[in-house]
């Protein structure tokens, strides 16, 4: 099954790629079979950042956090699709690096960035999607998001 196809049969919709302005970085950059994608942060529909801020274990509960790590997976998949056309072309995801604005004591970090690697899974099946991961609490994030996360993904030409 195509991974377009299991994003419909999962009703998934995904966001238009992360509006990122004029920032001086690529948000997708390839070289050769590896997709580098930059950190994302949580958006819209639109692609705009949303307006979930604060920091996880103070303004936003470890559920809340889960699931903004789950948008924040579906801008991911979103910037893929509009670097190389089409999804099947992942061949793997290699690793997940997610960064959580944490609140003093909070540690519940793992379970925060399962909401992205949990969707990365759902979506691409265990073959494609499993990947390496951290996950790390941060002092502070830009704009204050609760949740940033970038990525390495294999791809075929």
């Amino acid at each position: 099954m195509s991974v377009e196809q299991r994003l419909k049969d999962l009703g998934i919709v995904l966001p238009k790629p992360m509006d990122t302005g004029h920032l001086p970085f690529d948000l997708v950059r390839i070289d050769g079979t590896h997709l580098y994608l930059s950190g994302h942060v949580p958006t819209d529909a639109d692609g705009k950042m949303s307006k979930a801020l604060g920091k996880v274990g103070a303004e936003i509960d470890p559920e809340q956090a889960n699931q903004i790590a789950r948008q924040v997976g579906l801008g991911l998949i979103a910037s893929i699709k509009a670097s190389i056309g089409n999804l099947d072309r992942v061949a793997s995801w290699l690793k997940v690096f997610g960064m959580v604005n944490t609140a003093p004591g909070f540690n519940q970090l793992p379970g925060v960035i399962n909401g992205c690697s949990d969707l990365i899974l759902e979506v691409f099946g265990p073959e494609v999607g499993a990947h390496s991961r951290s996950a790390v609490g941060m002092a502070e994030l830009p704009f204050n998001v609760p949740v940033e996360i970038e990525a390495e993904v294999r791809i075929k030409l």
